[in-house]
């Protein structure tokens, strides 16, 4: 009777210390294998429990496991959506409670974006609305109307920089949370300084988009811009070189071609963008300007001079001049070196 009780005892303490075993491997032995530390996981908006399944089965090495896990501690229930970051030797217990709460945000991030096409595509690239979806919503005429900007000035509504949010957030909330920064951005210090040059924030961000284009140095943009600003004081067109560009580009979406040398005959396009033919700023900017450039044209060198011309002899550079007589001849010096480079457009 003592050996049957012994053996039953044996047996017992075998089933409990397997049951123990199996116990904790379920919860705290590690169930996940990744190539690196860190891994992002995405689950999609509205989400149930196979989209979550399918997610994560990708880093999961006991799936199993994990389902019983997920159902014991109800993820089957409330699945989340966002993004996820699993860790290398996660268990079981922490994945579950990860999914269950631990949506993090992403660091996204904008800049040089020429159209709203461009902006739409890298958007989408890092959070989960498409780009056809965001498009149409920053084009929807009651989100301009609210804005009050017209669909050319939309550009202006988003300001270059990185911004911490959802990947998940949705088209609506993504726009609201632009218009919100662009809002902060003009604080009064930005709109006391517009009104001394008498543009509003929008014509700011026009002219501030040209002057990025006309020179990539960050410290000859104020002065590039004190140029258009005597220019439109005195009803001069601005005669921008960048703004024809973007008028044959759009006029043409299927030219592609790198234009270093504005011809003649691109001066006679008849869109609202040359500045050559109509007087005044472009309808909206002609590129996503960086907050360097907008700063640029709220702090514009106050000088005499009307124009400019690339420099020859320091890349990227230019020289400026008061007289159109000063300013012609710097011109030739300039279009000589264009023809001894051989370049044509």
């Amino acid at each position: 009777m003592n050996i049957k009780r012994s053996i039953l005892l044996v047996l017992l303490l075998l089933s409990l210390v397997t049951a123990g075993r199996h116990f904790h491997r379920l919860f705290w032995a590690t169930n996940i294998t990744l190539n690196e530390a860190k891994v992002d996981v995405f689950v999609g908006s509205d989400p149930d429990f196979e989209a979550v399944l399918t997610a994560v089965a990708p880093y999961i090495t006991r799936i199993s496991d994990f389902k019983l896990v997920a159902k014991i501690k109800r993820l089957d229930e409330f699945p989340r959506a966002g993004r996820f970051v699993f860790e290398q030797g996660m268990d079981n217990r922490a994945i579950v409670d990860l999914l269950r709460s631990g949506n993090e945000p992403i660091r996204l991030k904008f800049n040089n974006q020429e159209r709203l096409e461009d902006l739409a595509g890298t958007l989408a690239r890092q959070i989960e609305p498409d780009s056809l979806s965001l498009l149409e919503a920053f084009r929807d005429p009651e989100f301009l109307q609210e804005a009050q900007v017209t669909e050319e000035q939309v550009l202006s509504l988003f300001i270059p920089n990185t911004y911490e949010i959802y990947w998940n957030t949705d088209k609506d909330r993504f726009r609201k949370r632009m218009l919100g920064e662009y809002q902060a951005f003009w604080n009064k210090n930005r709109l006391k300084k517009a009104k001394a040059i008498g543009l509003s924030p929008l014509e700011v961000s026009a002219l501030a988009a040209v002057v990025q284009k006309e020179s990539v140095k960050v410290s000859e943009r104020p002065t590039i811009a004190g140029v258009y600003l005597n220019r439109l004081k005195r009803n001069i067109p601005l005669q921008a070189d960048p703004t024809v560009i973007f008028a044959k580009k759009l006029l043409d979406e299927d030219f592609q071609q790198v234009i270093r040398r504005v011809l003649y005959k691109d001066l006679a396009l008849d869109s609202p963008y040359n500045t050559y033919k109509y007087s005044g700023l472009p309808p909206g900017p002609i590129t996503m300007p960086d907050i360097s450039s907008i700063d640029a044209v709220l702090n514009a060198e106050s000088h005499g001079y009307y124009y400019f011309v690339a420099d020859p002899e320091r890349p990227g550079y230019h020289n400026f001049s008061q007289s159109l007589i000063e300013h012609n001849t710097k011109r030739q010096d300039y279009i000589k070196w264009i023809k001894e480079q051989g370049i044509k457009r």
